[in-house]
């Protein structure tokens, strides 16, 4: 009887498979399917050590100078260009992923794992949503069959994974991590810290071992895939390529993963990268390829950036445009869902709202703030936000409040717009604002100790969008 799981098969020793569903976007516009497996040819294996230049590319996928290649590097990198498409195509099958640039993110991921020893950096891999039913663990059993050396855990403890990282650590997958950093998981802090030391060669962990209870150095190094239901802790995101999955629209169909057709395929694929790629760990080791992001952003995504060059063709510029996609991606999310960040902005607006006042005093702003109803602020804390929380969440950016004498001799405390300046700059910039010459003098700090010079005129002393008039202070 014929399993209505299975893809259909028109020879013995092809398969038909279903056409990859477009991330976000469900099935594609028709195209031409590969109806016979493309032969086990190893990758580049035969191409990569007899390359005419064994170093990486100078940019993304440029041929070298005169518009020529020797015919063994050019085989190499389209070797390796056509092993990542099929790659992308095979997890594309089992996974809908939130963008393109994800999927791509995720290919790159897997085939970097198998120059791993050959990294400096090893990229975490955060695959979060918002619910279970997002193909969460579906990604982790895509990644489990192709990456290089699985380790796959639920809620391990720090001792087993200290001693299974060695030379040639594994590739980590975690599922279900919204166990280990959720608020009932109690004290997980040696494996957060295993995970962050580990993002970075040459951080070991030392811990007192055996009978004789010597100081032992652990490697910590190695690559790491964690999925759960929510963020994980900024530590571990700050050093991750952020999956952010959603649960399948209708019109969105994968492939059934079943293992007497799914492994095998995806051995294949993993058997070639590791053909292709394993040869290339000296290679890859002193690479410094051009990045378009700068700082953690550029250490985590390098290994990515590596591959891609190594695979040349399209993949190089496909590489950087990812990056850049989903590094930006990420800076937004960070930008909305950041307590302090979000009251910067709130700040910013009331100020615009109020026509450019040079100051407003603590009351008047905290009114304004927790009559916001889509706002945390009338929430926050036993009753609401208060002028103590304010003055504690605005602290580390330098900004405090001040006394000032208004118009009608009353003092009270109150902000000064200048003092945001520089702190709305560096965290929460307005697209495409231009910084005049006025504003660069403005976004100097005040100097240490000394309150920030009064605003000329006269201030306000009733509440925003009121007619001022006397008000006793509180």
């Amino acid at each position: 009887m014929k399993d209505p799981t299975s893809p259909a098969t028109s020879k013995a020793s092809g398969v038909a498979w279903p056409p990859i569903a477009i991330p976000g976007q469900g099935l594609p516009r028709n195209r031409e399917e590969r109806t016979e497996p493309r032969p086990d040819t190893g990758g580049a294996t035969s191409d990569a050590p007899n390359r005419s230049t064994p170093g990486l590319p100078d940019s993304a996928g440029d041929p070298a100078p005169g518009g020529s290649e020797t015919q063994d590097g050019a085989g190499a990198a389209g070797e390796g260009s056509a092993l990542l498409d099929d790659l992308r195509t095979a997890i594309g099958r089992y996974v809908v992923l939130p963008s393109d640039e994800a999927l791509t993110a995720v290919t790159l991921w897997v085939a970097a794992s198998h120059i791993q020893p050959g990294l400096q950096h090893a990229p975490r891999l955060a695959v979060v949503g918002p619910t279970k039913g997002c193909g969460k663990s579906r990604l982790l059993d895509v990644l489990y069959e192709t990456v290089h050396q699985p380790m796959m855990t639920v809620n391990t403890s720090p001792a087993v994974v200290f001693r299974v990282i060695g030379k040639n650590p594994p590739t980590l997958l975690v599922d279900e991590a919204d166990t280990i950093f959720g608020p009932k998981a109690g004290d997980k802090e040696d494996l957060r810290g295993l995970l962050n030391a580990g993002h970075q060669r040459n951080r070991p962990a030392w811990r007192i071992s055996g009978p004789e209870h010597k100081p032992t150095a652990f490697p910590t190094f190695a690559m790491a895939a964690l999925a759960g239901i929510g963020d994980l802790p900024d530590t571990i995101m700050d050093r991750a390529i952020v999956i952010r999955m959603q649960k399948r629209k209708p019109g969105e169909r994968i492939t059934p993963f079943r293992s007497r057709y799914s492994v095998p395929e995806l051995h294949a694929l993993r058997d070639r990268l590791a053909d292709w790629l394993v040869p290339q760990r000296g290679t890859v080791a002193g690479a410094v390829p051009k990045m378009p992001v700068e700082d953690r952003a550029a250490d985590t995504w390098e290994p990515l950036v590596i591959v891609a060059d190594l695979a040349g063709g399209h993949w190089p510029a496909r590489a950087r445009a990812a990056c850049l996609a989903m590094t930006r991606n990420e800076v937004v999310q960070d930008e909305q869902t950041t307590l302090k960040t979000r009251l910067l902005r709130d700040i910013r607006r009331v100020f615009d709202q109020e026509g450019g006042r040079e100051a407003l005093r603590s009351q008047d702003l905290l009114a304004v703030l927790t009559q916001d109803a889509e706002a945390p602020w009338a929430e926050y804390g036993t009753k609401g936000l208060n002028a103590y929380h304010l003055a504690n969440l605005l602290r580390d950016f330098g900004i405090s409040p001040a006394n000032y004498r208004f118009e009608n001799g009353r003092q009270a405390k109150a902000y000064a717009r200048n003092q945001f300046v520089d702190a709305w700059a560096r965290y929460c910039p307005a697209p495409g604002e231009p910084v005049s010459a006025a504003g660069r003098a403005a976004l100097a700090r005040p100097a240490q100790g000394q309150p920030p010079s009064p605003p000329s005129g006269a201030l306000p002393t009733g509440p925003p969008g009121r007619p001022a008039g006397p008000r006793p202070t509180r």
